[in-house]
């Protein structure tokens, strides 16, 4: 299909997207009570799948687990379930990937994961453990006939020491399995499609879906993005300028600002799109209608 093929007609018509949603375990009663609302407000409007983090340490495995095997036993999402490289030795990573396998997830979300003394340390493999993110998709590969999403950096990891040598390790992880790459979120689009110019230079032909941050919080966001080497650009900041006590105004600025850059995404031939919703369904929901996505009964009926 052309890029040309893709273009919104002048009606404003879209071309048929496919989207996802990324969740995080609850840590609370009430945030469980607030994950479940938004993968109900999400489910209808069909995603391609639904990921959950997954961070060290036993207990927030434990609730990852549990959130994975209760959208299999409840919902008919296809649930992909997030595994990193730290704090677990080989054999114990391997008894989850077991795990999910006989659960009937067939979709992970392979990551190194932040270092355990957070980011900004320098990464340490756990002894027994993965040295990398491509040896952790190569034991995945083995086990499974697993679909495998890794991660990927518009403007480079933060701990990489060229762009370069970033795709080189996104190379690796592609070369070990990997079947999909979904980015680090980013604002400015020539970010994105550079990188993608040279992903595909360097060989990778492998899906890079972009990943899209609504922006709850701006500060908050503002914040995360210079911790994981993400640029803010002035013209977003201008656009939350003032916004700090009006929320209301704010969620209609971050619909607005979120669905202009992916339908400028859906111009350049982009049509997959991976949203980091931050277990808050009411925007992303907004942000799909905005983008031409209705839930399957309406459709139905359509």
């Amino acid at each position: 299909m052309s890029v040309a093929s893709l273009r919104r007609s002048r009606t404003g018509e879209t071309p048929a997207l496919r989207v996802s949603f990324e969740f995080f375990p609850p840590k609370s009663d009430e945030m469980e009570e607030a994950l479940w609302g938004s993968i109900k407000r999400l489910e209808p409007l069909s995603p391609d799948f639904v990921s959950v983090t997954y961070g060290a340490g036993g207990s927030t495995r434990e609730r990852t687990h549990a959130t994975v095997a209760r959208i299999v036993n409840e919902t008919t999402l296809k649930p992909a379930a997030h595994l990193t490289c730290v704090s677990a030795t080989r054999d114990e990573v391997r008894e989850v990937v077991r795990d999910y396998w006989a659960a009937g997830v067939r979709h992970i979300v392979a990551l190194r994961g932040d270092p355990a003394g957070g980011l900004g340390a320098a990464y340490a493999p756990t002894p027994g453990g993965y040295g990398d993110t491509a040896e952790l998709v190569a034991d995945i590969r083995a086990i499974g006939d697993f679909e495998i999403s890794v991660s990927a950096y518009p403007e480079r990891h933060p701990e990489s020491p060229s762009l370069a040598a970033d795709i080189d390790t996104l190379k690796r992880k592609v070369e070990a399995g990997a079947t999909r790459a979904i980015t680090q979120f980013f604002f400015d689009n020539e970010h994105y499609l550079r990188y993608l110019d040279h992903v595909r230079a360097a060989g990778i032909d492998i899906p890079i879906v972009p990943g899209i941050v609504p922006v709850q919080n701006f500060r908050q966001t503002a914040g995360f993005a210079k911790r994981t080497g993400a640029s803010v650009p002035a013209w977003l900041a201008g656009r939350f300028d003032g916004l700090d006590d009006d929320p209301a105004t704010r969620k209609l600025v971050a619909a607005a600002v979120a669905a202009e850059q992916v339908l400028d995404l859906v111009d350049r031939g982009v049509v997959d799109f991976h949203f980091y919703t931050m277990n808050k369904a009411d925007l992303v929901y907004a942000i799909c209608h905005l983008l031409g996505l209705r839930p399957a009964m309406q459709q139905a009926a359509a």
